[in-house]
């Protein structure tokens, strides 16, 4: 597909859940272009979450297409699938660390695409990735550490592990499903400051986040998703009180975080 010319495209995706009773997209397409700071807002069950884990192929789309620098990753098999998914990196709302393993065994689990099978299913990894392990840390300010069990740290303790595992990767996509929902204002902040670093070092970002204080913050462009539709792009600054009403209901009230 050599037409595309943005680093990541979505062409018409769909995806039905539970025998067809639930639509959680609907005909979505969008692209993203190399070094954009993307930023998907919306209701819970908007689609956010869905359309992060279609594009990486953690659930499989129903119809549609998405492609990374013109491969299409709805129809990668096997090994290149697993090519595909180590350019993606992935930071999880609920952190999905290995709970009792050491912060430094987390970060490592980074490497496992590019581990053969037998070393990383006995966790044997390279000098140099333990040395790529211990840098990514010192990144996120966590090199103290290292050696603490993962649910022996805070939650923005362990968002930053999260960040600095997806670093491992080299990904040259992030993808962030509301990194700082469970956080308070002050770490929500920093730990869209990494994100935003990983921006400027040349990795695309797309984040899904509840507050548009922060998307207005952070974003270099905004998508809003309503019943899994598009019903916004473009500028923070566009986003006026009368288009937040229409993308959160007239109900609804911002909310800012400073």
């Amino acid at each position: 597909m050599s037409t595309i010319a943005s680093q990541l495209q979505v062409d018409h995706l769909t995806k039905v859940y539970e025998r067809g009773e639930v639509l959680a997209l609907r005909d979505v397409s969008l692209h993203v272009d190399r070094g954009e700071f993307l930023i998907l807002i919306g209701l819970s069950g908007s689609g956010k979450s869905t359309l992060l884990r279609c594009m990486n192929r953690l659930i499989e789309p129903t119809s549609g297409k998405v492609y990374l620098d013109g491969i299409d990753v709805t129809a990668a098999r096997g090994i290149q699938l697993r090519h595909v998914r180590r350019k993606i990196g992935m930071v999880f709302q609920q952190f999905n660390l290995v709970k009792r393993s050491s912060v430094l065994t987390n970060v490592l689990a980074g490497r496992l695409g590019y581990t053969p099978a037998l070393r990383s299913m006995v966790g044997r990894f390279s000098k140099e990735d333990i040395r790529r392990a211990k840098e990514s840390l010192e990144r996120v300010g966590l090199s103290e550490k290292m050696y603490v069990r993962a649910d022996q740290l805070s939650g923005g303790q362990q968002q930053r592990v999260g960040i600095a595992r997806a670093i491992m990767q080299d990904p040259e996509v992030m993808f962030a499903d509301e990194p700082v929902s469970a956080l308070d204002p002050a770490t929500s902040n920093s730990i869209l400051q990494y994100l935003e670093q990983m921006k400027k070092d040349g990795v695309t970002v797309i984040c899904a986040l509840h507050f548009l204080s922060l998307a207005r913050r952070y974003g270099t462009r905004i998508l809003a998703l309503k019943d899994g539709q598009i019903v916004f792009e473009g500028l923070p600054k566009e986003i006026d009180a009368a288009k937040f009403k229409e993308i959160y209901g007239e109900d609804a009230e911002e909310v800012e975080i400073r």
